[in-house]
C-alpha cells in the first residue's frame, strides 16, 4: 500500500517541522516539509498531498501576534485551494499551527471569518510545561480510540481560547467540535494551573464540522514514546508509545 504523503508547512520561524516529521514516519506516513512561497510560487501543488499540517513555532516571530502573519498569507494567496483540499482531506494544525488556523478562518468553520481566538495567557508568561487533556469529542476523526484522558507538553504565550460570543461557543459545543479540555489527573476541570492559559470552557482543541481539520495547542508531536515522559525514569510507564503518536496514526490509518 502507498503511503499517504503528509505536506508539513514551514516559513520562518516555524520549529516544530522536525518533530512532526518523524511523527509521522513512525505512523506510517510518507511526510514532506515544504516552504509555503513553494505553494504560492507554484512549484508544489497541494493536489499531490493528503494530509496537511501547519506544525508549532513562532512563524515570522510572532510580530503582530501568534500566527497572524501566515494567517494573511494563506487567506489572501492559498485560501480557495485549502478550501478545496479540506472537503476530502485532513488538516492539522498544531499550537502556533491552530492559532494560523483560526485567524485565517478555516476553523471552526472554514468560511474565511475569524469566529475564535488565542490570545495572551492569562498568566502573563510562557507556560511551558505538561498538562492533562479530556478527550470530549466523537466526532473528530484525529482521536478515535484514544484514552478519555491524555498527557501532553503545552509551550504556548498566547494560548488563551476565546469564542467570538456565546452564539458560536453554543454551536461548537452543539456540534461536538471541542475535542480537548484541559483537566487534572482526575479529569476534572479547574482554574489555574490545571487550565494553563485561561481558556474558555478549558478548550484546548477543536475541529470543523466535518472533524477532518484540527487545530489543538498542546504538542502531540513531542510525546511519541515513553523516553519523552518527564518521569520516564521514575515510573513504569506502560505502553512504549507515547499519547501523542495515536493521533498521527488515526491520521495516517484513516488516509489507508
Amino acid at each position: 500500500m502507498v503511503k499517504p504523503r503528509v505536506i508539513i508547512l514551514r516559513t520562518a520561524g516555524t520549529n516544530c517541522d522536525w518533530e512532526t516529521e518523524a511523527a509521522f514516519r513512525l505512523a506510517g506516513a510518507n511526510p514532506e516539509r515544504v516552504h509555503i512561497n513553494r505553494l504560492i510560487e507554484k512549484e508544489k501543488n497541494l493536489r499531490d498531498y493528503d494530509i496537511l499540517v501547519i506544525p508549532g513555532g513562532f512563524t515570522y516571530g510572532d510580530d503582530i501576534s501568534a500566527g497572524k502573519i501566515l494567517a494573511n498569507e494563506i487567506k489572501y494567496k492559498l485560501f480557495e485551494q485549502l478550501q478545496r483540499f479540506a472537503e476530502k482531506r485532513l488538516i492539522l494544525g498544531i499550537c502556533n499551527g491552530f492559532q494560523v488556523l483560526v485567524k485565517s478562518g478555516l476553523l471552526p468553520g472554514n468560511n474565511g471569518q475569524q469566529e475564535v481566538t488565542l490570545t495572551f495567557n492569562d498568566s502573563g508568561k510562557f507556560e511551558d510545561r505538561w498538562v492533562y487533556l479530556k478527550n470530549t469529542s466523537e466526532n473528530c476523526l484525529f482521536t478515535k480510540g484514544l484514552k478519555k484522558l491524555i498527557y501532553l507538553p503545552i509551550a504556548h504565550g498566547e494560548g488563551k481560547f476565546i469564542p467570538k460570543g456565546k452564539k458560536v461557543l453554543k454551536e461548537l459545543e452543539r456540534n461536538d467540535q471541542v475535542v480537548f479540555k484541559y483537566a487534572d489527573c482526575s479529569g476534572k476541570e479547574g482554574d489555574y494551573p490545571i487550565n494553563p492559559n485561561g481558556s474558555v470552557k478549558s478548550i484546548a482543541a477543536i475541529c470543523n464540522k466535518e472533524g477532518n481539520i484540527l487545530g489543538m495547542m498542546p504538542h502531540p508531536e513531542r510525546y511519541l514514546c515513553r523516553l519523552h515522559h518527564p518521569a520516564w525514569r521514575r515510573e513504569n510507564l506502560l505502553p512504549e508509545e507515547g499519547d501523542g503518536l495515536l493521533i498521527f496514526k488515526n491520521i495516517v490509518e484513516h488516509v489507508k
